[in-house]
């Protein structure tokens, strides 16, 4: 495969993983989105990580070359005379060739090593997707809790005035006000605290896009769980970037040996002397003072070829090494899938247990109400029951964050 196919099939997953695969669920994701491209565009290790391959890219020109040619003057101290007459200096000029395919396959290594680094590219920009994810769901639960807490808190003012109004009859105590009142007092204590953790996830958010830690995010306003989950197979975990790297660097050392062999080829040499000669001048005689021309041809043969052998010897046991850590890395990302999906499984169970709970605990305020109209309400069993309805509420809420970030990472497992 060439490396510009190879990129393009690389890049038309990675926009299709950050496009479609964590947004495919929801319908109001147009946020989450401009955050990822804006994180994949801005953050740092993304750039970092681009360089090297860049870096590596380079090194494919890098691995185009041949030895250096070889320039040598040499001065006769003492002047060899010769029949035609004395030697006065020697001027050469080498130049070392390596093997037919040499080069060719110096940048075929190049180019796999290039290819793997272009896979980290691809699994970085992935990881940094479902990071910014994560945090965003993490700011919905925040955010989403935060709604419920003002409305709890609105419902207890109604029961206060309630609750005064009963005082003024006779029907009720001022302990109960009391009692409603910090009840009040714990709930804003409780939206304030959530304030501070959303203004750390905001910062955590700000910062994988490389922009000011106190800028806004604004999240989506409400989510809900799917009726069904979107099918898939086990098999496509082998097109995880994580699984293709091992692919890559394997075909990388596939590609050194082919290069071992080449280099423990013959060298051949091309070269030409020259030796500049004093005419004699005590006879005159046919090529008298004649310069000296000489063409070379050399060749080098690794006799000593153990060097190659064992390079040999490595590559094939990197092969195995690579297919080993590879398949410790597919049982790896099964066992992550396995629990993901069970996590996920749970947040639905979760979810729809407490809507049940919710909808029961509306039924008994229901019935609180109406006994407030003939002037029997009991506050405690409204502190109860809104205490109830609350921690439903945030169950479920809990309950879609989860559901939503597992989501994220089954995506990120198995696209």
């Amino acid at each position: 495969m060439t490396m510009k196919k190879y990129n393009l099939q690389i890049e038309l997953k990675s926009v299709l993983f950050l496009v479609c695969c964590f947004l495919s669920l929801f319908a109001n994701s147009q946020q989450l989105e401009t955050l990822i491209n804006e994180a994949i565009i801005n953050n740092s290790e993304i750039r970092k990580v681009a360089l090297r391959y860049k870096i590596a890219l380079e090194k494919v020109n890098e691995a185009n070359w041949i030895p250096n040619t070889e320039f040598g003057v040499g001065y006769f101290v003492t002047t060899p005379e010769t029949r035609v007459g004395a030697q006065r200096a020697r001027f050469s000029v080498k130049q070392m060739l390596p093997w037919f395919g040499t080069i060719t396959a110096r940048e075929n290594y190049a180019s796999s090593m290039a290819e793997s680094d272009y896979v980290e590219v691809t699994i970085a920009k992935r990881k940094l997707a479902l990071s910014v994810s994560q945090f965003y769901y993490q700011l919905y639960e925040i955010r989403a809790k935060q709604i419920v807490l003002d409305e709890n808190i609105k419902l207890l003012k109604t029961y206060e005035r309630l609750a005064l109004t009963s005082v003024e009859t006779g029907k009720a105590s001022a302990v109960d006000v009391l009692k409603l009142q910090i009840r009040q007092n714990e709930l804003q204590q409780e939206k304030e605290v959530l304030t501070q953790q959303s203004n750390g996830f905001q910062a955590a958010v700000n910062s994988l896009l490389n922009r000011d830690y106190d800028k806004n995010i604004t999240v989506v306003d409400a989510l809900e769980i799917p009726e069904e989950d979107f099918q898939f197979s086990f098999d496509a975990l082998q097109l995880n970037p994580e699984l293709l790297k091992y692919d890559k660097l394997y075909e990388s050392v596939t590609q050194s040996e082919v290069m071992n062999q080449k280099e423990s080829s013959p060298m051949i040499g091309f070269g030409l002397d020259y030796i500049p000669v004093s005419e004699r001048t005590d006879m005159n005689m046919m090529d008298n003072g004649k310069d000296i021309l000489m063409p070379m041809i050399t060749l080098t043969i690794p006799i000593f070829s153990n060097r190659y052998k064992s390079i040999t010897k490595q590559n094939k046991l990197r092969q195995q090494e690579i297919q080993f850590q590879k398949d410790e890395r597919l049982n790896i990302l099964k066992a992550e899938l396995s629990k993901t999906i069970s996590q996920r499984n749970q947040s639905r169970i979760k979810f729809n247990t407490q809507e049940k709970n919710l909808k029961q605990a509306k039924n008994a305020e229901e019935i609180l109400i109406k006994n407030y109209e003939t002037g029997t309400i009991n506050f405690n069993d409204v502190l109860d029951i809104q205490e109830l309805q609350l921690k439903f509420q945030m169950n479920q809420i809990e309950s879609i964050k989860t559901y939503y970030i597992q989501s994220s990472i089954i995506n990120y497992l198995i696209n």
